[in-house]
């Protein structure tokens, strides 16, 4: 499983994978300077200066996620992350073959490809709060729905979720847009 070191997070660079050297497999945010605007869910951006120490430290309070506002890099390493669990987490034992837990989900019928296909919206509706425009999130939604109408297809559609990979291709098109924009 690959971890994500603080510098990774906290840079614009594009986070290298790296081999597992036994660290914790988590992401821990300290309390250094992020790079960057800090945004909230809806994608607006939050002066420093009003987030207090509830932002600096991680702890759970009813109605203040420490996750709500993070960096645009740190939400896009968060969604690279869920996107790798949901499609190439696991390898089938003595092959190269990649699968993630959409793919194991996607066995229960109907239920497994509704919630997996939910979790897919879920990151289209992120990619929009970064700022993703209509053409690109139209695009991750196609690929969602392709990934959910052929889903739904009793084994065979369990095999196009294991190689068709939406998540990976829709956080791959985020990327690149982002980059482009020099955020």
């Amino acid at each position: 499983m690959m971890t994500v070191s603080d510098d990774e997070a906290h840079s614009r660079a594009r986070p290298r994978p790296r081999a597992n050297s036994g660290a914790s497999s988590r992401a821990t945010f300290t309390g250094r300077e992020a790079l960057g605007p800090i945004i909230d869910q809806e994608g607006r951006e939050i002066p420093p200066e009003s987030l207090g120490e509830g932002f600096r430290e991680f702890r759970f309070e009813f109605g203040n996620s420490p996750f709500g506002n993070l960096t645009r890099e740190q939400r896009l390493v968060r969604l690279e992350a869920l996107a790798k669990l949901l499609d190439v987490a696991f390898v089938v034992p003595g092959t190269n073959i990649r699968y993630g837990i959409d793919g194991l989900i996607g066995l229960i019928p109907v239920v497994g490809d509704i919630i997996t296909t939910a979790i897919s919206l879920w990151l289209v509706r992120e990619a929009r709060a970064l700022g993703a425009p209509w053409y690109l999130t139209a695009r991750m939604l196609g690929n969602v729905a392709v990934d959910g109408v052929v889903g739904m297809v009793p084994f065979a559609g369990d095999a196009f979720d294991v190689m068709f990979r939406a998540n990976i291709r829709n956080v791959r098109l985020l990327r690149r847009w982002i980059d482009k924009q020099g955020h």
